[in-house]
């Protein structure tokens, strides 16, 4: 401001000089043709030098005045570029803001709506820098370019507003998340000892209910040609093995029909059976002699099984008795 009031200063001053040379210049040439004349009244002097001292004064305040003018219009000017930096430094505030928001977005915050925001906020961006870089920007031009920057700032600020905003409701939702991701762990971990304790108390269940005989006997059996049967303790004479069993009473066995398996071991340890005949105890895959269906009706009843082969053997043989996957029990006979 300074450099422009004294360039306009030193514009004045050489006028009023060049002026006041002028005027000089014509009085003395005046004064010189008038001198070789005859001598004026002392009244026409005074006259003359009235008119002279108006015209001066004249040319001072015209000298005045475009002064003012000019320094004003420097003024003007000076402030126009200031107003003018003002507002970019102003706009390059705002656009840093902008993008720190947008570094700081996350995928989980709404996108179309932060999208259309940041558009709209950069087309005034690009507008009011536009504006400003036209070197002959007017007063009302840089007026309406103050109030859009006002308003993008506050827009701005409403964007950061909504932006926290949502973040805070994210991080509610997040914790909350979390606490039910944790109440539902907790639960898992319930349900998965609780299930647990369920397999356990099913398997105590199933061992309970299983079925256990409370006697067993097994004889060998020699059978006339007129069907009589007689109890038999020598081998060459046994036909077959009669197996006797009852079962012990058990509140938690279901009544009904049952598969016993039986596995028959001679003297040598070898046991009777096809290589096709497979059960399964406790998930052990066993094979069996044969099988059959009794039913059980927890009253204690005595039931008989008959096995025979072709040739029995002197010695010890073993009979193991099975259901539900458990074993019933076991007995041994001895032929001589």
């Amino acid at each position: 401001m300074f450099v422009v009031s004294t360039i306009l200063s030193i514009n004045v001053d050489e006028g009023i000089i060049m002026r006041k040379k002028e005027i000089t210049d014509n009085f003395q040439n005046y004064s010189s043709k008038e001198g070789n004349k005859e001598v004026i009244s002392p009244q026409k002097t005074s006259s003359k030098v009235y008119f002279f001292v108006i015209a001066i004064a004249a040319l001072l305040a015209t000298n005045i005045y475009f002064y003012i003018k000019f320094k004003s219009s420097g003024e003007r000017l000076y402030t126009a570029t200031i107003q003018k930096q003002d507002l970019q430094i102003e706009i390059d505030r705002i656009e840093a803001e902008l993008d720190n928001l947008i570094a700081l977005k996350s995928e989980d915050l709404a996108q179309a709506d932060f999208e259309e925001l940041e558009i709209k906020a950069r087309d005034m961006i690009n507008n009011l820098r536009m504006k400003l870089e036209n070197k002959s920007i007017s007063e009302s031009d840089l007026y309406i370019a103050k109030n859009e920057v006002a308003k993008l700032k506050n827009d701005v600020s409403s964007l950061k507003v909504s932006f926290n905003e949502l973040k805070r409701r994210n991080e509610l939702l997040r914790q909350e998340n979390d606490n039910l991701m944790e109440d539902v762990n907790s639960s898992d971990q319930k349900i998965a000892k609780l299930s647990g304790e369920n397999s356990q108390l099913q398997e105590k269940v199933v061992i309970a209910s299983a079925l256990k005989v409370s006697n067993i006997q097994v004889n060998g059996i020699s059978e006339s040609k007129k069907g009589k049967i007689e109890i038999e303790t020598k081998a060459r004479r046994v036909d077959k093995l009669q197996i006797l069993y009852s079962i012990a009473d058990n509140t938690l066995a279901e009544v009904g029909e049952k598969e016993v398996f039986v596995r028959v071991i001679d003297p040598l340890g070898n046991l009777y059976g096809d290589a096709n005949n497979f059960f399964f105890v406790h998930g052990e895959k066993l094979q069996y002699t044969f099988k059959d269906v009794f039913s059980f009706t927890n009253k204690g009843e005595e039931y008989q099984l008959m096995w025979t082969t072709d040739k029995f053997k002197k010695g010890a043989y073993t009979i193991l008795l099975y259901s539900n996957n458990a074993i019933m029990g076991r007995t041994s006979v001895v032929l001589r």
